[in-house]
């Protein structure tokens, strides 16, 4: 059987990829009879791993899927597993990176788990949406300080560069410029929107932050 699992992990790349602004929109188009066919025959993350009992490699139940988490970074998923307790009375939820899983024979094995090593970690907590706004913009304010500080040395550089060296450089602070302004310009329409709208412009946001630290990597140091 295919490890649905570690699949998991390339989802959060893909979802990183196309960004929230991307989304399809409900009612925005008609899906085909081939189209319904291939969503029936899909995999799914309810279905499949949702409320599962994960197992140690001894074959012992140490918890719950209670849910599965893609990181704001989206790079890496995680899964919500609950320990101890009875229809969520005293349950433990802890944050496990999905690499730590593996499907054996259907099952969903943790290696070295017990009930006990997942009661001794940190117990999540969902985070508000506030706190989660504030560190979305802590975030991106971080990748525009690092473009902002790179332009600085670009600059500099370019300032007393020889001619040559001076037109390689120009052309590196005009884009990097573009990028590092077209970041903020997307980060002060998310700053102004309502607490209830800021997720309307967090895809935004996410592609204009790449494309500035990907100018900032290519960027000669």
């Amino acid at each position: 059987m295919k490890n649905k699992i570690l699949s998991l992990a390339l989802l959060a790349g893909t979802l990183a990829t196309h960004g929230i602004a991307n989304a399809q929109v409900a009612g925005s188009s008609t899906v085909s009879v081939t189209e319904a066919a291939q969503v029936a025959m899909g995999w799914s993350a309810k279905k499949s791993i949702l409320g599962k009992t994960v197992y140690n490699d001894a074959g012992e139940k140490v918890g719950k899927v209670e849910d599965l988490i893609i990181s704001p970074k989206q790079n890496v998923s995680y899964f919500i597993v609950g320990a101890g307790g009875f229809v969520g009375i005293g349950r433990h939820d802890v944050a496990v990176p999905v690499n730590q899983f593996r499907e054996q024979g259907g099952k969903i094995l943790m290696a070295g788990a017990t009930k006990d090593t997942i009661k001794s970690m940190p117990a999540f907590d969902y985070a508000s949406d506030t706190t989660r706004r504030d560190q979305f913009v802590a975030a991106a304010e971080e990748d525009i300080a690092k473009g902002q500080q790179k332009l600085s040395d670009l600059q500099k550089r370019a300032g007393t560069a020889t001619s040559d060296a001076k037109a390689s450089l120009d052309k590196q602070v005009a884009g990097l410029d573009g990028d590092l302004k077209a970041a903020q310009a997307k980060l002060a329409e998310l700053k102004q929107a309502s607490a209830k709208r800021w997720k309307e412009f967090e895809g935004a946001v996410s592609a204009a932050t790449a494309r500035l630290r990907k100018s900032v990597e290519m960027a000669l140091s």
